[in-house]
């Protein structure tokens, strides 16, 4: 089984800021958060085999809070999306560009200095091949931010068509896929008490 985790909640998170490669730890309310998925997967039964997290604080304090203790590797493919020059940009005030792109995420391409949405959905995609063997025999957790996850969905999804670009993940939401059949199955959300 492969399951999906967005980090906790940041400081940038709470003040509403693009954060997308700023190296932010969790807050209180983001080990919370985190405590609370551990706590979900453990009433639940599920256990760890392997642990793969973005680069990222966040991720990695999620991964290791949420594991408890299981073997955590970490995947540059895994990081979240590059904002270029828009990192940091107050989202309660977006510059013009980004607010369209932030509307129709599948039909108006990234303002210039961001990463391409192909290029997420093809860093997640290349990882989530080269871990699908795995992930049809051992429980795969993987700690990552909210626009990488949702290329993952897109990439696991191709149905979908871009539906999950619009999608709201919350801090510490998880998806789900079974993999026991050889292939991704379509993903589903599973909730945390936040």
């Amino acid at each position: 089984m492969l399951y999906i985790i967005r980090h906790g909640q940041t400081a940038n998170n709470k003040k509403k800021l693009l954060q997308g490669r700023s190296d932010m730890s969790l807050n209180d309310k983001g080990f919370e958060q985190a405590e609370s998925a551990r706590e979900l997967f453990d009433s639940l039964g599920i256990e760890f085999d392997k642990v793969y997290t973005s680069p990222l604080k966040r991720a990695v304090e999620t991964a290791s809070v949420v594991s408890g203790g299981a073997d955590i590797e970490i995947d540059d493919r895994l990081i979240e999306m590059d904002y270029g020059p828009y990192e940091g940009m107050d989202l309660t005030d977006p510059a013009p560009e980004v607010m369209a792109f932030f509307m129709d995420f599948a039909g108006t391409p990234a303002p210039d200095g961001m990463e391409q949405l192909d290029s997420v959905v093809g860093r997640l995609g290349e990882f989530l091949e080269e871990i699908r063997s795995e992930a049809m025999v051992r429980n795969i957790l993987i700690s990552t931010h909210a626009i990488a996850m949702k290329g993952a969905l897109e990439y696991l999804t191709p149905e979908s068509r871009g539906s999950y670009w619009s999608t709201y993940i919350g801090n510490c939401a998880v998806y789900v896929s079974d993999t026991s059949e050889g292939t991704y199955m379509i993903p589903y959300e599973i909730t945390v008490n936040k």
